[in-house]
């Protein structure tokens, strides 16, 4: 019965029994003239999540790393200067892949917990008079520590700077679930993918390019097959795909944004705002601390916990699992060992993960960790209670 469990690692997410019906359909041709009547829709109506009006949606049958990779290949060429901060262990792979592409990366080391660091990509750019740098590579929201940086805060480090950089942003945890403005921001290329606010299997990088990346395609030099933007854009434009699409994720797509209009984005964004302060409380009243190293910080999709000094928290997800069969996400890089995470985003409702925050504290409690049973949950109780009535009386 243990499949009945939801999960709350940070993605893949729960997928809601409409989307896995959306899923479950007979193969058909993508080559018929009414392949069309699917795939555009949906790439229009994805603008919307995304905020853009003027970018266009690319999508591939791949995960948020290839989005990465096609991010930089359609617009950069070998040796191409890249400027990104190490914050956590997603970008710390944006950084891998582009030294594997043989890009010119430099990167600003920071504290795990800590965010984007608005004002040291300005003082770098401004160094920059030659303005070698071609991208500036964000991560909105970084899985490994719960912390979501503030992508507005970049833009405006780059127009102080006068700097022509592009923008690629990693919002792959974040989309959908936290509300993203991809012109407001002048974010340039957007990386996200299906596994995580749009709740469905893993398969789809969807991507939100801008006017100004489509114009770095021309030039740029790295090489690309199955990832160039041409062939894709050109194939979209006649309704297909320049070679088998995710036929079932496409479908999956279309329901699932119908399910996110139906509930309307600013009521997505407030629910997990909600179910996020309910794991914050209930991580106060345990008494321990979150990662991230400010409430300016916290992230809306997922919170990465610290466990007390002389506690392993691979074997405290390791509990949980073999004795509860709940998933909870592991420390990763840094964290490995010192930190376990809670996923609150994509199909979750207060009922849920009230559950997980008590099948956490059974599994702390079968570990001695100094914690009072139901403290945590209580906590969360009166939060989700007292916040629920208010969106009750409000909608009266």
């Amino acid at each position: 019965m243990s499949d009945q469990n939801p999960l709350f690692i940070p993605g893949p997410t729960n997928i809601p029994d409409r989307l896995r019906a959306a899923m479950n359909v007979q193969t058909r041709d993508h080559r018929a003239p009414d392949f069309v009547e699917t795939l555009t829709p949906v790439l229009e109506q994805t603008k919307t999540v995304f905020g853009t009006v003027d970018g266009q949606i690319i999508t591939f049958p791949a995960s948020g790393t290839g989005g990465w990779e096609a991010a930089i290949c359609n617009t950069l060429s070998p040796g191409d200067k890249v400027l990104v901060a190490r914050y956590g262990m997603f970008s710390h792979r944006w950084i891998d892949l582009c030294q594997r592409h043989e890009l010119d990366v430099q990167i600003i080391e920071c504290a795990w917990g800590s965010g984007a660091p608005a004002d040291k990509f300005e003082a770098a750019l401004t160094a920059d008079t030659d303005h070698k740098i071609k991208a500036v590579l964000v991560t909105h929201n970084e899985t490994a520590t719960g912390v979501k940086s503030d992508i507005g805060r970049v833009r405006d480090a780059m127009n102080a700077a006068s700097h022509p950089a592009m923008l690629f942003v990693d919002c792959v945890s974040s989309l959908a679930s936290m509300e993203f403005k991809m012109d407001d921001w002048g974010v340039d290329i957007a990386v996200s993918g299906s596994q995580k606010g749009f709740m469905l299997a893993t398969g789809m990088a969807i991507l939100g390019v801008s006017p100004k990346a489509l114009d770095a395609m021309q030039n740029a030099k790295l090489h690309r097959t199955f990832f160039d933007f041409r062939d894709m854009l050109g194939a979209n434009a006649e309704g297909s795909f320049p070679y088998t699409p995710p036929l079932q994720l496409i479908y999956g797509m279309r329901e699932s944004l119908k399910m996110l209009f139906e509930e309307g984005l600013q009521n997505v964004y407030a629910r997990h705002f909600r179910l996020a302060e309910g794991v914050r409380r209930a991580v106060q009243a345990w008494g321990l601390e979150l990662v991230a190293q400010g409430p300016e910080l916290y992230s809306d999709t997922v919170s990465a916990i610290y466990v007390p000094e002389g506690f392993d928290s691979n074997a405290l997800t390791d509990q949980a699992f073999n004795a509860y069969g709940v998933s909870f996400g592991i420390g990763l890089g840094e964290m490995n060992g010192k930190a376990f995470r809670i996923g609150h985003l994509g199909s979750l409702t207060d009922v849920m993960v009230l559950s997980g925050l008590a099948t956490m504290e059974m599994a702390m409690a079968d570990l001695d960790y100094p914690i009072e049973l139901g403290s945590g949950v209580a906590a969360a109780q009166d939060h989700l209670r007292k916040h629920r009535a208010s969106l009750i009386l409000t909608a009266a």
